[in-house]
């Protein structure tokens, strides 16, 4: 039988006498340098719906890593993280000067990340790699990217859609990013793109796969199948949404019956997500079980 070794509480850190007034300083630091990145941040998760999902995350990332604590072997390296720390400003002043919203937040999760290495070493960096990983993916995207990704989704959602209304005999004729179905125009717009959803979607992976599975084939194998459950989620919402439009009622289609038809399909595609880790941690447990047992 091993002897378990309890990880310290972060506060622990600021015990050590040689830890404490650097950390300290550091930390004061990270507060001034990065504070404008940090709040533009929280407003866009309360203003933006595209990236709500931030609000959840960023606390989950803290209590993530609060329960981890700190690695009992873990010493400070304060060359290297002095280095990471300056390779963080420089970022945040040349992404400023760019007026590059995007890079200028990575800086401060860079920072931070210097803060960690320069108090407890890397090793302390790679047992948080959940929470600073939940912390990068709480940041938008850069709007280049959503651009680029946010049409060819919403094609590959206007064609599967369109190919599960025929299959149920509706008459579809499909133009882009138009469905025409008698008597009604659905427009795929942007914002049913799924772009939201898959984002989610890739944060819960990374979370799930982080929380109950112990191999990285696991987590990868998870985090990839999220990307089809989002397309194949986001295609029969607007299935759905020409179904019920063609043979209930056009007033299905908007406003507060569309939103929730959204969330409700979010929760079955997070239960498919669910069931998709689960059965990759039931064959954790048969091909490795003691290497399971022991994680």
């Amino acid at each position: 039988m091993t002897a378990t070794v309890k990880p310290l509480p972060i506060l622990a850190l600021t015990r050590r006498p040689a830890a404490a007034l650097p950390v300290a300083v550091a930390a004061i630091a990270f507060a001034v340098l990065f504070a404008q990145p940090i709040r533009s941040l929280a407003a866009e998760w309360w203003n933006n719906p595209e990236a709500g999902h931030g609000l959840l995350l960023a606390p989950l990332a803290v209590w993530l890593a609060w329960r981890r604590g700190i690695d009992p072997a873990a010493r400070s390296q304060v060359i290297f993280g002095s280095v990471i720390i300056v390779g963080a400003v420089l970022l945040r002043y040349l992404s400023g000067l760019a007026a590059e919203i995007f890079t200028m937040r990575v800086s401060a999760l860079m920072a931070l990340a210097g803060v960690v290495v320069f108090a407890a070493g890397w090793r302390q960096v790679l047992r948080w790699w959940l929470p600073f990983t939940i912390l990068f993916l709480s940041i938008p995207w850069p709007a280049l990217i959503t651009t680029a990704l946010a049409l060819p989704l919403q094609f590959q959602a206007s064609q599967m859609g369109a190919a599960l209304l025929e299959m149920r005999n509706v008459p579809v004729m499909l133009q882009g990013n138009v469905i025409q179905i008698p008597g009604h125009r659905l427009f795929v717009t942007e914002a049913c793109s799924g772009l939201r959803s898959l984002t989610a979607l890739l944060s819960l992976g990374v979370l799930v796969g982080g929380l109950w599975l112990r191999f990285p084939v696991s987590r990868l194998l998870v985090l990839l199948l999220a990307i089809p459950v989002a397309i194949l989620i986001n295609a029969v919402r607007v299935f759905l949404t020409g179904f019920l439009v063609y043979f209930v009622d056009p007033k299905l289609g908007e406003g507060f019956m569309h939103v929730t038809e959204g969330w409700l399909l979010f929760v079955v595609a997070f239960a498919m997500l669910g069931a998709i880790a689960w059965l990759a941690s039931s064959i954790e447990r048969r091909v490795r079980p003691e290497a399971v047992a022991d994680a």
